[in-house]
């Protein structure tokens, strides 16, 4: 398969079209390869990185600031920082292959660039900034709403954001009721249980979790209670 063609089939493959592919070919275009061809007209990502940076950030802010309406201005801070921060970039662009597709000199190929964490943040960066050029903000939020967004909804980011403190706030502010969690089930081997737990509103059902504690599965629980409640809605 040609470069052009792998760069076709990656389109299709996110549900993303480039009406300028010279834009995401620039995306994952590494400074060392544009060293080793100086007799091409090529760019490197890094002034894309840059912009995708602050792209990134703010689709994320607006992103958290519309769904979590009880979490305050420190606690938003503290779980974009999460989402934007190098390990979770790395993670996504892991999960979409983009290692497969980064042009890289010779010298970082043999070096292991294709794997390097800082190298494949700034890619993803640099892909979000070339999306942001191509089709505007409306374009990354789609692409985020499919591959981020829902992992926040999902508590992949649990340990930053407490869900069940966010629902007893909302709770208590609009005295809603009373708040109880309770461990319906419990499943699996010792080593690997997978726990189901309920949290209801004045003894109402609102909302169901499992996890493989009894805290994850109540914190799964309080995140779907939220979306119930139109707090934390996709």
């Amino acid at each position: 398969m040609t470069e052009k063609e792998q760069f076709k089939a990656f389109q299709n493959r996110i549900g993303v079209s480039f009406k300028d592919e010279t834009l995401l070919i620039q995306a994952f275009t590494h400074s060392s390869y544009v060293n080793e061809h100086k007799d091409k007209a090529l760019k490197d990502n890094e002034r894309l990185e840059f912009l995708g940076d602050a792209v990134l950030e703010l689709t994320v802010s607006q992103y958290l600031y519309k769904h979590f309406q009880t979490m305050s201005e420190g606690e938003m801070t503290k779980l974009r920082a999460a989402i934007v921060c190098e390990p979770s970039l790395v993670k996504f662009a892991h999960e979409l292959e983009f290692g497969k597709l980064i042009r890289l000199g010779k010298g970082e190929e043999i070096a292991g660039g294709r794997e390097r964490p800082a190298l494949l943040a700034d890619v993803f960066e640099a892909f979000i900034g070339a999306l942001y050029l191509d089709q505007g903000l409306e374009a990354v939020d789609r692409f985020l709403a499919t591959y981020v967004y829902p992992k926040i909804e999902t508590g992949a980011f649990s340990k930053v954001v407490d869900y069940k403190s966010q629902l007893q706030e909302y709770v208590q502010h609009d005295n809603l009721g009373e708040l109880t969690y309770q461990i319906v089930s419990e499943k699996g081997p010792a080593h690997n249980r997978e726990f189901v737990a309920k949290v209801y509103l004045s003894g109402k059902d609102l909302g169901m979790g499992t996890g493989r504690s009894k805290k994850e599965a109540e914190q799964r629980a309080a995140a779907q209670a939220l979306k119930k409640l139109g707090v934390c809605l996709q």
